[in-house]
């Protein structure tokens, strides 16, 4: 059985119902954390609509925490999420303005790790900070079914 994400007519996912599930529940999580709707509609049917105009307000959000957070356990545990929003995003028409977003933020780092000291520096064009997340995405992209 599997569960489908669509825009209007056009699925942009359709992950089992278990990958579904787990996913679902991290999107009420990261509303909750970043106080904003995503986007992403109730499953009722096996079937999620997406708002396109929700969900890009939320993946900038969620992209611009990521990139303000310097705690490895945070970045591990938000990292697989994260990307697959971006995927939906991407698929949904959405483009990220990756140089904006890598930019240096006037909004302090939040939960840093302070035994680490890896805060991840900005870097033109969404450079190193923002390489590895672009290339969980474009793997998980490759991996979620339509």
């Amino acid at each position: 059985m599997s569960q489908y994400f669509d825009l209007g007519d056009e699925t942009l996912w359709n992950p089992s119902n278990g990958a579904s599930r787990m996913f679902r529940r991290q999107v009420a999580l990261f509303e909750a954390e970043l106080e904003l709707p995503s986007g992403i509609g109730p499953m009722e049917n096996d079937e999620c609509q997406i708002d396109p105009v929700a969900l890009e307000v939320f993946v900038n959000a969620l992209v611009a925490r990521h990139r303000r957070t310097g705690h490895a356990i945070i970045l591990a545990l938000s990292e697989g999420f994260t990307a697959t929003v971006v995927v939906l995003a991407e698929r949904a028409g959405i483009r990220l303005d990756w140089a904006r977003l890598g930019a240096a933020s006037a909004a302090p780092f939040e939960d840093v790790q302070v035994s680490a000291g890896t805060g991840w520096p900005p870097a033109a064009g969404g450079g190193a900070w923002g390489a590895g997340l672009r290339e969980r995405a474009r793997e998980l992209g490759g991996r979620m079914p339509r």
